[in-house]
């Protein structure tokens, strides 16, 4: 077993690749460790993915509950694990350094900081205190015995805010208190995410399995991209596959379904 150090270092080895890495998303103990029996680098939590599996609605957790859940994640692969830390769980940069410290305590060697609110009257941060939260992550990170990846993360796209100069001008403004990596999830053209990386000198990462989005390692490499992840994608392409299987039972009586099904014995490999 790696210690957390030798992760931590392993993992900024990554972002610093010439090729683009996959970081893919689990949701719970079993999908990482099938993530990390099929060989990937690394792993990130989805707060979305791990709600689901709860049976709560995204931001529902709670950061108690999240920090049980990064634990989990982290004991379960011997991998580096990033944590999706959503808002840092309070509006105060003190709160953002919290999550962070409890984020590494619970096994993190990295982990995410967005400037969505969760309010919907005010769905984005202003920039001065959005700022200010990446700040006081990124101190909290340096105060660690370990180097911490902390990613800086722009939620313009996903709240209906489309605006490419905002979105840049606040990932320059989060590379400048000390981000590590710099994420604006939403981006779906070339044209956008290679403007982006030409605007920032820190990793960028982008957000695939997107609909209509066609970015294949290969190209995001092309354009500049160090890292990419799922989100949420890998949990709600199980839950639509579950949902087709259920449909087709409850309303045709079918049950072709079991063409496509993991053999339990490949399964009992991985687990």
């Amino acid at each position: 077993m790696m210690t957390q150090l030798e992760k931590a270092e392993g993992f900024r080895a990554l972002h610093r690749k010439p090729q683009a890495f996959v970081i893919p998303n689990p949701w719970d103990l079993g999908s990482a460790r099938l993530l990390a029996g099929m060989g990937f680098d690394a792993l990130a939590t989805s707060s979305a993915g791990a709600a689901f599996a709860m049976g709560l609605r995204d931001g529902a957790m709670g950061r108690d509950a999240m920090m049980q859940h990064i634990a989990a994640i982290a004991a379960a692969a011997d991998l580096p694990v990033s944590a999706d830390l959503e808002n840092g769980f309070g509006d105060a940069p003190e709160e953002t350094a919290r999550t962070i410290r409890m984020a590494a305590e619970a096994g993190a060697c990295g982990g995410s900081i967005e400037d969505a609110t969760g309010r919907t009257e005010e769905p984005i941060y202003m920039r001065e205190l959005a700022v200010e939260r990446v700040r006081a992550a990124v101190e909290a990170a340096h105060s660690l015995p370990f180097p911490f990846t902390l990613t800086a993360r722009c939620e313009n796209f996903l709240h209906d805010r489309k605006d490419l100069d905002d979105t840049i001008a606040r990932l320059q403004a989060y590379q400048e208190a000390g981000a590590d990596v710099l994420y604006a999830p939403g981006l779906t053209t070339e044209e956008q995410i290679a403007t982006v990386v030409r605007s920032i000198d820190r990793p960028l990462n982008v957000l695939v399995g997107l609909k209509g989005m066609q970015l294949t390692t290969a190209k995001a490499t092309e354009l500049g991209v160090r890292r990419l992840s799922v989100g949420s994608g890998l949990a709600r392409a199980a839950y639509g596959a579950f949902f087709a299987a259920a449909k087709a039972m409850r309303e045709n009586g079918t049950f072709s379904f079991g063409e496509e099904i993991a053999g339990l014995s490949e399964l009992w490999g991985y687990f």
